[in-house]
């Protein structure tokens, strides 16, 4: 097992923060980027930028602070750490853990969502090292990859018959998808579409202020684009995708009910995809969020219907590892376990009309 040691960045490596986390092991996560953390910054989390170091290579990644009355704080590394193989996370939320208590921090525990792949030796490393199984909070924590190494030509035969046959009847019939300028009626036309997912699902959508500063923040960073389908001249299916290294991301989406054009989903989709891929070389695009491997013809599922469509695109679910903490003070977290946590989700959500995370 490699050794690790842990500290903040400085202010020039902070500066640079994106080159830096793009040239992590993984590529780094947008969920780790200079745009995100500028967001979290304004809803109550505290960013927090961290270099974690062995004889090997160096990890850039953002940690977000949650400051809880009596108990103290929380650190959540969303999407990270960043580690070249899965026995490394342990190691470097120990080393964490040391650089918490050596400049002596009040953080009662520390949460990890790294991009591991899921899986029971996986499951066996972290409860074995002391990182406790909690909860899953991002919605690609199970999701479907579409490899995008190959020409767009091969691509395109790699995807479903179903999605190939829905995007070549899109353009074919002469569906209106193009991409579209991030201009506040677009922006508001995109938070309409969105609600009409969240009337079909059981999600909850946070509010217009807070995507349109995460929309403008990775489009001023020039990361993040807007794609319409039109229908009657109006904006019938949209995507807010975004290209980080080389990775690209389906963050965001919603459509009509009732349309009358057949595939503009797929259309607006495999338009931003393969855009991306000009533009930026991407290798990898994430639909971010299908149901786990294990609940995908489970009809019963909330996101069915979203899991069959990005399923169409790339067949195979990947599951992450997820969600563990690492307990730093037992009493603190025992208390924020069995009541803290839920509490103050709710008064977050009274108070703010947000999801806490």
């Amino acid at each position: 097992m490699r050794d690790f040691s842990a500290r903040l960045a400085t202010a020039e490596e902070i500066a640079d923060w994106d080159s830096h986390v793009q040239a992590n092991p993984g590529g780094g996560n947008v969920l780790q980027s200079a745009a995100y953390a500028e967001v979290k910054s304004h809803h109550g989390w505290n960013p927090i930028y961290l270099v974690f170091t062995c004889a090997d290579y160096t990890s850039y990644n953002l940690a977000i602070e949650k400051k809880v009355p009596v108990l103290g704080s929380l650190w959540y590394l969303i999407k990270g750490p960043d580690a070249a193989a899965p026995e490394d996370v342990p190691a470097m939320a120990e080393a964490l853990a040391d650089f918490i208590k050596l400049t002596g921090r009040r953080v009662f525990a520390l949460k990890v969502e790294p991009d591991v792949v899921d899986g029971e030796d996986v499951r066996k490393l972290f409860t074995g090292a002391g990182l406790v199984k909690t909860f899953n909070l991002q919605p690609n924590d199970s999701t479907a990859l579409l490899d995008t190494t190959p020409d767009t030509e091969q691509i395109l035969k790699n995807i479903s018959s179903r999605a190939r046959n829905a995007v070549r009847r899109a353009i074919r019939e002469g569906a209106d998808v193009r991409r579209v300028e991030p201009t506040e009626e677009n922006m508001r036309a995109m938070y309409k579409l969105m609600s009409h997912i969240e009337d079909r699902s059981s999600a909850r959508m946070r509010s217009y202020e807070y995507y349109r500063r995460f929309w403008s923040n990775f489009v001023a960073a020039g990361q993040g684009r807007f794609y319409f389908a039109f229908e009657d001249g109006e904006p019938s299916v949209g995507a807010f995708v975004i290209a980080y290294g080389k990775k690209g991301t389906y963050k965001d989406g919603g459509s009509k009910p009732r349309r009358k054009q057949y595939g503009d989903s797929h259309l607006v989709q495999w338009t931003a995809l393969t855009e991306l891929k000009e533009d930026f070389g991407i290798e990898e695009y994430d639909f971010c969020g299908t149901p786990p491997s294990s609940e995908l013809k489970n009809k019963e599922h909330p996101h069915h219907g979203l899991g069959l469509f990005k399923t169409s695109f790339s067949k195979t679910v990947t599951d992450f590892a997820g969600c563990y903490d690492l307990v730093l003070d037992p009493l603190r977290y025992r208390i924020w376990n069995t009541i803290g946590e839920r509490v103050t989700r709710q008064v977050y959500w009274r108070r703010h009309h947000q999801p806490f995370y």
